[in-house]
């Protein structure tokens, strides 16, 4: 497996135009007063493109370069400028098809993007978000030749997110795991296996709907008697969660059991023919909310399962989107040494084509978009820190444009879209009166957050 490397990405979506990144760029010691990077502006202001160097797989600058003043790094991926072996011939500057290198002719220096060293001030002090660093290419070389203990050839959805998420999860857990899944779409698109066999390369048993926490508590615990250390592994959809499933799991978290629970919500029973849930949003259409001349679908708000394991007060609670996979993998390694010492239970959302109604490939842009908008939020808790955000919140895109991604939503009024944009901008009010709550008796206990 050849090494990946991270990346400065940019949303125009979110750029303003106010040029702070040019402006810090241009201070840092190297760049002799001229930024590295370039927003270029619409005349209208409509629009917005960034030029700068995408440090590219196979870069044409490099090949260009008949001096060798450029080369690729092995271990970081940065391209770099050697001024000592600089001819000045700028064909460097024809193989860049993004803007990427430019001369610096007063200083005399080829003026390109290093990435601060993996530190890029410009996406610091980016106030609207449009910059971010992408760390997954680190992510994926931590990762990627993990074995992965979910069978290959299952029945899942094309464009599944579950399927995803479980391959990601059980690679990342490793191999001392008891996984229980109850009725559901990960049970039914391969867990359960054929042929006689599981579709898992770890010991994996199927619940009831009602007593998945509590059947691998059992499991759990006989283990822990005869002194072998495994993790206990629920991966239960909404269904089993929020509803069936949910006096077994408050049981269990009221207990303090050693458990890691995830719960794989796409909003609805979509392994027995679409029916709602308690996860279902407002408005969205289900076989059992349709839309006619009397129901537009689901009348009421969803449950707000991850608020409701933080108040048992577990020992970690965390929600995750896989259109942010940094960010799930940082919580899962949280809530992997959580489970050791309590329970861990940790809400991943999870776009379903079908029953939402929209193309498989669109699967990661909706993940991205439910979070971008606030419509999802990524936040994790701890009893000692209490909830913090793990994502920014307070420059969302409109909900609007979340909401228009899915058949399920398409008959929505503007009263109902109304309805949903409020109710995003309370849920986010409420997580902030939590979050700021925990900084202030923080501060005022003087207590730093772990990794401080």
């Amino acid at each position: 497996m050849g090494n990946a490397f991270n990346t400065i990405t940019f949303d125009k979506g979110r750029c303003d135009g106010c040029g702070d990144c040019m402006t810090v760029c241009a201070k840092l010691p190297g760049s002799a007063g001229r930024s590295r990077l370039s927003v270029i502006v619409a005349p209208d202001r409509s629009d917005f493109e960034l030029a700068i160097c995408r440090q590219c797989g196979q870069p044409k600058c490099v090949m260009n370069c008949p001096a060798g003043a450029l080369a690729k790094g092995e271990q970081d991926g940065i391209v770099r400028w050697e001024g000592a072996k600089c001819v000045g011939c700028l064909l460097c500057t024809v193989g860049c098809r993004y803007g990427g290198i430019v001369p610096h002719a007063e200083a005399r220096q080829m003026s390109k993007c290093d990435q601060c060293e993996g530190d890029p001030a410009c996406v610091t002090v980016c106030k609207s978000g449009a910059l971010s660093f992408n760390r997954a290419g680190a992510l994926y070389n931590r990762v990627g030749n993990l074995e992965d203990l979910f069978a290959p050839g299952l029945s899942a959805c094309q464009g599944c997110n579950s399927e995803l998420l479980i391959r990601h999860t059980l690679r990342h857990v490793g191999p001392e795991t008891v996984v229980a899944t109850p009725p559901g779409c990960i049970a039914g698109m391969g867990a359960v296996g054929y042929n006689g066999q599981t579709g898992t390369k770890v010991p994996v048993f199927h619940p009831l709907l009602t007593n998945t926490a509590s059947m691998l508590t059992g499991i759990r615990r006989t283990y822990k008697r005869r002194g072998r250390d495994v993790t206990a592994l629920a991966l239960a959809g909404d269904g089993g969660v929020v509803d069936v499933g949910f006096q077994s799991l408050s049981g269990a978290a009221e207990r303090g059991e050693e458990l890691l629970f995830i719960c794989v919500d796409n909003e609805g029973y979509m392994n027995t023919g679409m029916q709602r849930s308690g996860s279902t949003s407002y408005g969205s259409w289900t076989s059992t909310t349709p839309v006619g001349k009397r129901m537009h679908g689901k009348s009421r708000d969803s449950k707000d399962m991850p608020l409701m394991m933080m108040m048992h007060r577990c020992e970690y609670v965390a929600t995750a989107s896989l259109g942010f996979m940094d960010d799930y993998y940082a919580k899962l390694d949280k809530a992997i040494a959580a489970a050791k010492r309590g329970m861990a239970y940790i809400h991943v959302y999870a776009p379903c084509p079908t029953g939402w109604r929209f193309p498989s490939s669109a699967t990661i842009e909706t993940c991205r978009k439910s979070v971008e908008t606030n419509f999802v939020t990524l936040w994790e808790y701890t009893p000692d820190a209490g909830l913090r955000f793990t994502r920014p919140v307070d420059n969302p895109i409109p909900v609007e444009e979340y909401l228009r991604l899915f058949g399920k939503y398409r008959h929505l009024s503007p009263e109902q879209v109304t309805h949903i944009r409020q109710t995003t901008v309370d849920k986010v009010k409420h997580l902030k009166m939590h979050a700021r709550a925990a900084e202030e008796a923080r501060q005022a206990n003087d207590v730093p957050l772990k990794g401080e």
